[in-house]
């Protein structure tokens, strides 16, 4: 029984991971795997942009690249701040947060 509750409560969270993955700006639709390139051309200049620092990757063949890591801040849209991360050029995470 306790796990019949626990995928049902999975699954009622899965719609809400999917939209945590994409963010609208004007009619253009941005989400996760976008490089910085795209982003700029359907969200415009961002009001802030800050170096968070390098993160190291292991490709595939065992090669270490180090990524640079950024957010970038829009906003505020309707009273939300929208922070999205990248890792490399590209969207990993997209966050927001209502002004106070």
């Amino acid at each position: 029984m306790n796990l019949l509750r626990l995928l049902t409560a999975l699954f009622g969270l899965a719609p809400a991971l999917l939209l945590a993955a994409s963010l609208r700006c004007e009619n253009h639709l941005i989400s996760t795997g976008d490089s910085t390139h795209e982003v700029l051309g359907k969200c415009g200049e961002p009001a802030s942009r800050d170096l968070l620092g390098y993160r190291e990757r292991r490709d595939d063949w065992g090669f270490h690249h180090e990524l640079v890591v950024e957010e970038w801040v829009y906003g505020p849209r309707n009273g939300m701040y929208y922070f999205l991360r990248f890792e490399g050029n590209r969207l990993v995470g997209i966050d927001s947060r209502r002004v106070q």
